[in-house]
């Protein structure tokens, strides 16, 4: 038979012993834990953003010219949105931000004016996930029409607005992208490209929701011999609306782009010439709906 001690002291537990957990702590609009912000080192929090190489895993390809890179969806996703969030994408082309939104647990709504292109796009995700994660409407993005739709999709999918707002536009003239009107590609002035931006960008204001963030992504262009400095005046365009201007970060693009080194030292020369810089950036522009 064992005998049980009796008299055997409890060892005090000393503070140091204890491991405490804090609990999670985030913003309202995602799932980054600030008191983990130390294991965040892949999420910049600059205004300068280098990316060697365009990112062709996890669904992208290069097949189509203009689209943005996926890197850049990959930032503002974790920085602004939770999982299962919707992304509303009023120029979504070749699908760079569903196809990101999928592979990083959002959700996607994307306007797209060229039924060709919304029909090829579909062809990148699966019957399933066009019903429940990813969802593409052919519609023109100044249009009242466009704004309905995206909020009859909202309410199928149980939400009143997004929670992200993607607006990557033509750069004015510099690629025609169709030879639709109503295209901002084929404005026959920079004054009618700004004004239908301004549309498109009411539209997404009234589609988001309060207290989250919008993202612009464009460039600027030359013509006449002068600067046309797009993204400042589309800047101010957005803040006619009622979005507050968060951030403006200067994108490098070198390595970004597409059957740019054939013509560098044509470029080159006329830089030389015309008493100009060539671009070697974008911006990527962030707002707030406050």
């Amino acid at each position: 038979m064992v005998k049980l001690k009796t008299n055997t002291k409890l060892k005090p537990i000393k503070k140091a012993d204890l491991q405490v957990v804090k609990p999670v702590k985030t913003t309202k609009y995602s799932d980054i834990n600030l008191n983990e912000w130390k294991n965040y080192e892949h999420i910049k929090t600059d205004t300068l953003w280098e990316f060697p190489t365009r990112l062709k895993e996890g669904g992208h390809s290069n097949e189509y010219h203009g689209n943005y890179i996926p890197q850049i969806a990959q930032q503002l996703y974790e920085r602004f949105t939770k999982k299962n969030d919707i992304v509303l994408d009023m120029f979504f082309g070749s699908g760079t931000s569903g196809i990101e939104a999928l592979n990083m647990g959002r959700r996607c709504i994307g306007v797209e004016l060229k039924d060709e292109l919304a029909e090829s796009v579909s062809e990148k995700f699966t019957p399933k996930e066009l019903v429940t994660d990813v969802n593409i409407i052919c519609a023109d993005s100044t249009t009242e029409l466009a704004k309905e739709k995206v909020k009859a999709r909202l309410d199928i999918m149980g939400e009143e607005q997004a929670q992200l707002l993607i607006l990557h536009p033509p750069y004015d003239d510099i690629i025609k992208f169709s030879d639709k009107k109503e295209d901002l590609s084929n404005c026959a002035t920079t004054e009618e490209f700004y004004d239908l931006f301004e549309k498109v960008a009411k539209n997404g204001y009234d589609l988001l929701e309060k207290g989250r963030f919008a993202a612009l992504i464009i460039g600027d262009k030359y013509a006449n011999s002068q600067l046309i400095p797009l993204g400042f005046e589309c800047m101010r365009r957005m803040n006619n609306v009622g979005f507050i201007t968060k951030s403006i970060i200067v994108k490098d693009m070198q390595g970004n782009e597409r059957a740019k080194g054939k013509t560098a030292n044509l470029w080159r020369y006329r830089a030389l010439a015309g008493g100009f810089y060539i671009f070697k950036h974008e911006y990527v522009m962030l707002f707030q709906k406050v």
